[in-house]
């Protein structure tokens, strides 16, 4: 389960400001002793000239905190330890004040000055999330499709002027920028409390290698791979327990395919050496499939219907005795025979057939222009 926001930002908050105290604790001691010193002392030893009487504790360190920023409420003494108190203390502390005080107030009360470092403290508070390395093309719309499907996200990018760095920010989603080779970035994007790493940068051996160490740092962590060469693919996931690598001309060949046919595809993918496609078909009015129920469609032709819309519903699971009616839409899983079949029933057969006609026609065309 994940933190509500505002308890995320106060977590982010506070271990921004502990990073920050770390970074500078010299300065902050130095002024704290400072401080205490010059409270003490006047304390101790500072009296009114008028009256002869003590300051108290709050007194004390008021003076003593106003000396520091080269200002006084007290009449200069006569004692000579105290008077270089008063000279020496608002040295010290403009010093101190200048190096280090300042920048810790800055830094503390102005973290847009500061984003590189915020954005590794909003990470540090993220669990069972999903960390993407590399945000270019691919990265950027896997991002979206992650958010869309409620996943919490961190991201890691080498570029600095990658285009879609300010767009995924104000998604919200958190990205860190360095190399995701480098296991301290795998560290500060939490990988060794995620529950998946997508890895799709330009490089093969630099994706596998990413893997790898996120693999070390958490062992049952779920990896996905992005990779050009298809057999190195299948090594890596046979040799190195990947539980997904995806070779991407592999994955874009089946649809690149199907499209080159008549045939209309959404997506296309291999099960084993099975092609199966996903596509979209619209009951049209009076076709055969107007008045058929899910069931008969899929029986007869050797598919499986996976979502319908009809003019009131949106139906992810249909029941078998859905009716089909005009206009409705399917959305099934079948081959590229089982498709023609049932767009032909569908009443989408002579749509396509004019279509074709017009394509042979400028095909034709372009075939007489060429042969010039």
């Amino acid at each position: 389960m994940q933190p509500p926001l505002s308890r995320r930002y106060l977590r982010a908050l506070w271990r921004d400001t502990r990073v920050l105290v770390r970074q500078f604790r010299v300065s902050l001691l130095l002024f704290v002793l400072l401080l205490s010193t010059g409270a003490v002392s006047l304390r101790l030893f500072y009296l009114y000239p008028d009256s002869g009487q003590r300051l108290s504790w709050a007194e004390s360190l008021h003076a003593a905190f106003k000396l520091i920023f080269l200002e006084t409420v007290l009449p200069f003494p006569g004692d000579p330890g105290l008077q270089i108190l008063f000279i020496l203390t608002p040295l010290v502390g403009l010093a101190v004040v200048a190096d280090g005080v300042l920048r810790f107030g800055v830094g503390l009360f102005n973290r847009r000055e500061r984003k590189e470092a915020w954005q590794v403290a909003i990470a540090s508070t993220f669990r069972d999330h999903i960390v993407v390395c590399g945000l270019g093309r691919i990265g950027y719309r896997v991002v979206k499709e992650l958010l869309r499907l409620g996943e919490e996200i961190v991201g890691i990018e080498y570029d600095a002027k990658n285009p879609f760095l300010e767009d995924i920010r104000q998604m919200g989603v958190p990205v860190l920028l360095g190399d995701a080779r480098k296991r301290e970035m795998l560290e500060s994007a939490q990988v060794q409390e995620a529950s998946a790493i997508v890895v799709c940068t330009e490089d093969d051996l630099t994706n596998l290698d990413i893997a790898l160490d996120a693999r070390e740092l958490q062992p049952g962590i779920k990896v996905v791979l992005r990779m050009f060469d298809s057999q190195l693919a299948e090594r890596v996931r046979r040799g190195f327990d990947i539980h997904t690598a995806f070779s991407t001309s592999a994955l874009a060949a089946p649809i690149f395919a199907a499209a080159a046919t008549q045939a209309q595809i959404d997506h296309s993918f291999y099960v084993d050496d099975v092609l199966m496609n996903a596509a979209r078909v619209t009951v049209r009015a009076g076709s055969p499939l107007e008045g058929c129920t899910i069931a008969q469609v899929e029986s007869d032709l050797d598919l499986t219907v996976v979502l319908h819309r009809g003019a009131d519903t949106f139906d992810p699971h249909p029941a078998p005795d859905v009716t089909l009616g005009a206009n409705n839409c399917l959305v099934v899983f079948a081959s590229l025979k089982s498709l023609a079949r049932l767009r032909e029933m569908g009443g989408e057969q002579n749509i396509h057939s004019q279509e074709e006609s017009s394509g042979s026609h400028r095909q034709s065309w372009l075939t007489r222009l060429l042969s010039r």
